[in-house]
């Protein structure tokens, strides 16, 4: 029975024990919800909760963490090991930033030009153009029109020359093997390394192209003589990667073209350089060839040595192959499959002395890059020897 002297009807219903109190008090009295005090006493205990749960979390991430990670983990990973799991945009963008740099901007170390002043290597001293050897090998051309020609004459005797094309840049090919020589020996020079000093040839060095040492047993050492000897000789592609790296690299060498006074040839690439990154001019090469002869940008024992490699250069099918038997040649070829080359000193039977450097640009392998420069060859021998 409800209390308060209230007379329950059967036929009367409430919704809960809120509106029967409320509703049907003689002198109702308003209370306060059972459910508003429930949910004051929930709430103080979520907010206790809640506070806990923070200061539980500050404990584990900065007391427990920094713990575990100094006498155990840190333990089994190196220091460093964060810095070198992170990746440097900026070095994947710029992968010279470490260690090609000749300038600083805003705090950022740049690649620039290099100027020197003084340039080691000197000017070949020309006089006056040989006027019909010029036209006569314009005449040559004429007849290879597929042949785009770069050549360079100059005669010992009265600096008389020919200049066709010399100074634009050309694909070096393996000429590019005659400024690696010389760097090389003005380093021996310097008292970097001795002729005599050994590399192990490492697979890293081993080029597909000309050249047998490719196929050789790797971790034998093989001597800078001999090294340099097939890099001339044989034109192995092999040998001229380790001697690039035993005097520092293309930067290194580059940074020596550029003391030298040359600003076109320049190495870009390993070999071989089948794409023809690698550049130089027909003039260039020759400027190279007069100071290794006349000047003491290199010594007379490196002379010597330079000259018994140039001599004996295995490829005799294109400056070779123009000259009688009598003519000595000391020279360097080059050969990629659409520039073809050759690079040399020639001392006539008369004793008369001149340098010619011949590029042709042809259609891929085409056998008539080797007849122009064949021909070239016996038409400048003739005109200067006579």
């Amino acid at each position: 029975m409800p209390e308060h002297g209230y007379k329950y009807k059967k036929s009367e219903s409430y919704n809960n024990l809120y509106e029967q109190f409320y509703f049907n008090e003689p002198s109702p009295k308003k209370l306060k919800p059972i459910k508003n005090g429930y949910k004051k006493k929930t709430n103080k205990k979520k907010t206790l909760s809640k506070i806990i749960s923070i200061l539980f979390l500050v404990f584990i991430l900065f007391g427990v963490l920094p713990l575990s990670f100094k006498n155990f983990i840190a333990d089994v990973f190196p220091k460093n090991t964060a810095k070198m799991m992170r990746i440097n945009y900026y070095k994947l963008l710029f992968p010279t930033h470490d260690y090609l740099y000749k300038d600083l901007f805003l705090g950022k170390y740049i690649l620039k030009d290099t100027e020197y002043k003084n340039h080691i290597m000197v000017n070949i001293k020309e006089t006056s153009e040989r006027t019909g050897l010029k036209n006569r090998l314009l005449m040559l051309a004429q007849e290879y029109k597929q042949i785009e020609p770069s050549i360079y004459v100059w005669e010992y005797e009265n600096g008389t020359f020919v200049n066709i094309n010399a100074d634009e840049a050309y694909p070096a090919a393996s000429i590019i093997k005659l400024p690696v020589l010389i760097e090389m020996f003005r380093e021996i020079e310097s008292n970097k390394f001795k002729l005599s000093d050994t590399m192990v040839l490492e697979d890293y060095y081993r080029a597909s192209g000309s050249g047998k040492l490719q196929y050789s047993q790797g971790g034998i050492a093989h001597s800078m003589d001999y090294l340099a000897k097939i890099m001339i000789e044989n034109s192995d592609n092999s040998s001229t990667n380790m001697i690039i790296s035993k005097i520092g690299g293309m930067p290194e060498i580059n940074r020596a073209i550029k003391r030298w006074g040359l600003n076109t040839t320049h190495i870009n690439n390993w070999l071989p350089d089948l794409d023809g990154t690698n550049v130089t001019t027909a003039k260039e090469l020759a400027k190279m060839l007069y100071n290794i002869d006349v000047t003491d940008i290199i010594n007379q024992d490196s002379k010597r040595h330079i000259a018994e490699y140039l001599s004996h250069v295995k490829n005799n099918r294109l400056l070779q192959a123009g000259l009688p038997q009598e003519a000595i040649l000391l020279h360097k070829t080059g050969d990629i499959g659409f520039m073809l080359g050759d690079a040399g000193l020639v001392k006539t039977a008369n004793g008369k002395k001149y340098i010619v450097v011949i590029l042709a640009k042809r259609p891929y392998n085409s056998l008539l890059g080797k007849e122009f420069i064949v021909n070239a060859s016996s038409i400048i021998y003739n005109h200067i020897s006579n």
